[in-house]
């Protein structure tokens, strides 16, 4: 028997197809939406990320990774789901502190920045 044809059997029997109609399937796969977006945001500026929400989901995604394991039966695509977004918010993490903490602002900001201030005062 091929290995295509044993992998078509197994993906329409009676066990794929009950787990594929399952929140066990469909939760983690819905939610890859989170960390395909993080890693795409990767190129953008990095003033564009919020520390905030970002230290929230890093924390998020290592609470269901621990979830993922603890329900029963285990939840191994949850757990790649959140292991993967917790390195891609990990990633945005680091863009944020080094954005705002660790660089110097450069000069076309500083100009831009106190130019909003000088309108604002006005």
């Amino acid at each position: 028997m091929s290995g295509f044809k044993k992998f078509t059997d197994f993906l329409f029997s009676k066990k794929s197809l009950k787990y594929m109609c399952t929140t066990h399937f469909w939760g983690p796969v819905s939610n890859f939406g989170i960390p395909i977006a993080a890693i795409l945001d990767l190129k953008k500026d990095p003033n564009l990320i919020s520390g905030p929400m970002t230290g929230s989901l890093i924390l998020y995604s290592l609470v269901f990774m621990r979830y993922s394991m603890a329900v029963t039966p285990q939840n191994y695509l949850l757990f790649g789901c959140h292991f993967v977004n917790e390195l891609a918010q990990l990633g945005q993490g680091f863009r944020w502190v080094k954005c705002h903490y660790v660089d110097e602002p450069k000069p076309a900001v500083v100009a831009a920045i106190e130019d909003k201030v000088n309108e604002v005062s006005k």
